[in-house]
């Protein structure tokens, strides 16, 4: 079965312009929201986007899609991956999440590799509100307690009017409650402890918390505590 070379609109995975989802169909759940790991020439990690960015990058040839299983990897091109998504619609539908195009589904795809990029990863970690809470899990390190983001502020363990700086081991997410009580005051004067000592992530938080679905499993095969970190874009 050929595909054929198709447009960058029905790469992107956009629906059929006749029949569009609903709103509420999209914001329920969108597979082109779905996140791919991106790897350089080497095959080093370099950064995390968007499967309606990834269908591009392989429109153009500018990538291909590494698909891994039982620890062992393929190549494809973007006309050979959706040919052997056909096979995974017919066999292992549940292990993918499917984009609809005018003519047929396809697989998005977990991992891809830039064909011309060799520039390595970043080595920081961006200390930012995002991969704060990502860190702490969205858990005051107070009462230890989970909230949604919303009902969480960002604490200064050492307080700034004592010289504490904005660092990975000097910032944690605290409730509202928690960092009321607390003040401009240590722990240790306000009579409060951590649920764990803040430090600086090996690599960006976002991606250990994917790591722990296992439709991202795959990307354990490019991915070391001790080394990379991975940039979201």
């Amino acid at each position: 079965m050929s595909f054929g070379q198709p447009s960058l609109e029905e790469a992107a995975g956009l629906f059929d312009p006749l029949h569009p989802p609903s709103a509420g169909a999209m914001a329920l759940a969108c597979p082109l929201d779905c996140k791919v790991l991106v790897l350089n020439k080497l095959y080093i990690a370099v950064r995390v986007i968007s499967a309606r960015r990834a269908f591009s990058l392989l429109c153009r040839d500018i990538a291909e899609v590494i698909h891994v299983e039982d620890q062992k990897f393929a190549n494809y091109d973007f006309e050979s991956w959706a040919e052997i998504s056909q096979l995974h619609k017919t066999f292992q539908p549940e292990k993918h999440d499917w984009v609809q195009t005018v003519r047929f589904e396809i697989a998005v795809p977990r991992v891809i590799r830039l064909l011309g990029y060799d520039r390595l990863p970043a080595q920081i970690v961006k200390l930012n509100r995002r991969n704060l809470f990502a860190r702490d899990r969205n858990q005051c390190q107070y009462c230890g307690r989970a909230f949604p983001t919303s009902e969480l502020s960002i604490d200064h363990v050492l307080p700034r009017a004592q010289g504490g700086g904005d660092s990975w081991e000097n910032l944690v997410c605290a409730c509202v409650k928690c960092n009321a009580r607390k003040g401009g005051r240590t722990p240790d004067e306000a009579h409060m402890k951590l649920v764990r000592k803040p430090i600086r992530p090996k690599r960006n938080p976002l991606i250990s918390l994917r790591l722990g679905q296992e439709r991202y499993s795959s990307w354990k095969a490019f991915l070391d505590d001790a080394y990379w970190n991975v940039e979201l874009r």
